[in-house]
C-alpha cells in the first residue's frame, strides 16, 4: 500500500465576533495567493477582521511546518471559506422609547484557511 503524503495543513477559528459578510470581503482579496503576498495584504487593510485572519494565516503556516515539513516560501492558500456561526442575542433596556428595551444580536463566524506547499 502506497503512502500518500498530505499536502496541506489548515487553521480553524470559530466563534470569531464580528459577521461573515465582513469577514468574506477581507477573505476574498487573499484567497490563491501566496503566504508573503498574504501577510502584506492584511497588514495594510484598514478592516477590524483584517487582524483575527492574519493571525489564522500564521497559525496555518505554522501547522504546515510543523505537520508537512515545508518551507513558508513554498505556501499558498488555497482554499479559505468563511461560514456563519451563531448569534449571540441580548437585550439592553436604556434610552428607548417609552422605556422599552430592545434586542442587540451580534454575529459570530467560522473561518477556515488551507494552505498548500507547491513544491510536493
Amino acid at each position: 500500500m502506497l503512502n500518500k503524503r498530505e499536502t496541506q495543513a489548515y487553521a480553524l477559528g470559530r466563534y470569531m465576533a464580528f459577521s461573515a459578510q465582513k469577514a468574506r470581503r477581507v477573505i476574498d482579496k487573499i484567497r490563491g495567493h501566496s503566504y508573503a503576498e498574504a501577510l502584506i495584504i492584511l497588514d495594510l487593510m484598514p478592516y477590524r477582521a483584517a487582524y483575527p485572519i492574519l493571525k489564522l494565516v500564521l497559525s496555518a503556516k505554522a501547522n504546515a511546518i510543523l505537520l508537512l515539513n515545508s518551507d513558508k516560501d513554498n505556501l499558498i492558500i488555497s482554499k479559505a471559506y468563511v461560514n456563519e456561526g451563531t448569534i449571540m442575542k441580548r437585550f439592553k433596556s436604556i434610552a428607548r422609547s417609552r422605556g422599552h428595551s430592545y434586542p442587540i444580536k451580534r454575529p459570530t463566524c467560522h473561518i477556515r484557511i488551507v494552505v498548500k506547499d507547491i513544491s510536493l
